[in-house]
């Protein structure tokens, strides 16, 4: 079996895609991983820009037909044999994901790939909605529910928490993971100055780093349950 394919997804702007792509990458490298970026949010890619050099990220619009090809084409490249892949989606993808995403799901087996997605929630209703839809669009996926600590801890997802789809991800083997909340100052400095977590690490001043190796600690555990 080849390296997986993590999605991280949404369906919805605003809910954190973008900050869990650039953590997933940040605890892959760590890991001593080779890792592909696929940026699907062509026409605002923050992930692309921060970090498509360290990864050779590709711009690819999953709206269309021709970008399902260009994304499995990536996977089963010669290029990207050993690599891991991760897919960032941009905000309203589920109409390409419906209208194509059984082009990815049909050649999951000949890539030799896992689908594993990260499904990334706030509190609100359509959060779960849309991954039903999700799920019917690309049924070999496992898919993970993370509820963003932004929106609050994990006892105040109660809409999630009870629900029957926690009920059906769970017994699919899918977990139900809380993202740690990063500080606003942090997440300013990581995410509009476009620049790496491994950097920010290393150059922001002494107590913002202390901060932020705390909350990739906490990043780490979670990754862990689901990553080995």
């Amino acid at each position: 079996m080849n390296k997986p394919i993590y999605l991280i997804g949404g369906s919805k702007g605003g809910v954190g895609k973008s900050m869990v792509t650039m953590a997933l990458i940040d605890y892959l490298k760590s890991k001593g991983e080779s890792v592909t970026l696929i940026e699907t949010d062509t026409s605002n890619p923050d992930v692309w820009k921060t970090y498509g050099n360290e990864t050779n990220g590709v711009l690819v619009n999953l709206d269309e037909a021709d970008g399902w090809i260009s994304l499995i084409n990536i996977c089963g490249s010669e290029e990207n044999k050993d690599k891991t892949i991760v897919i960032n989606t941009r905000a309203a993808n589920n109409q390409g994901v419906k209208k194509y995403g059984e082009t990815l799901n049909s050649t999951l087996e000949e890539l030799g790939r896992k689908l594993i997605s990260f499904w990334v929630i706030n509190r609100q209703r359509d959060s779960l909605e849309l991954l039903n839809d999700f799920r019917e669009a690309l049924p070999n996926s496992l898919v993970h529910v993370v509820r963003n600590g932004y929106f609050g801890e994990e006892s105040k997802y109660q809409l999630y928490n009870g629900s029957k789809i926690r009920t059906t991800i769970e017994k699919s083997g899918g977990k139900s993971l809380t993202f740690p909340d990063i500080a606003d100052l942090l997440a300013d400095e990581i995410y509009t100055g476009r620049i790496t977590i491994e950097k920010a690490s290393a150059d922001l001043p002494i107590g913002n780093r202390a901060e932020l190796k705390r909350w990739k600690m906490l990043v780490a555990n979670m990754f862990e349950e689901v990553t080995k």
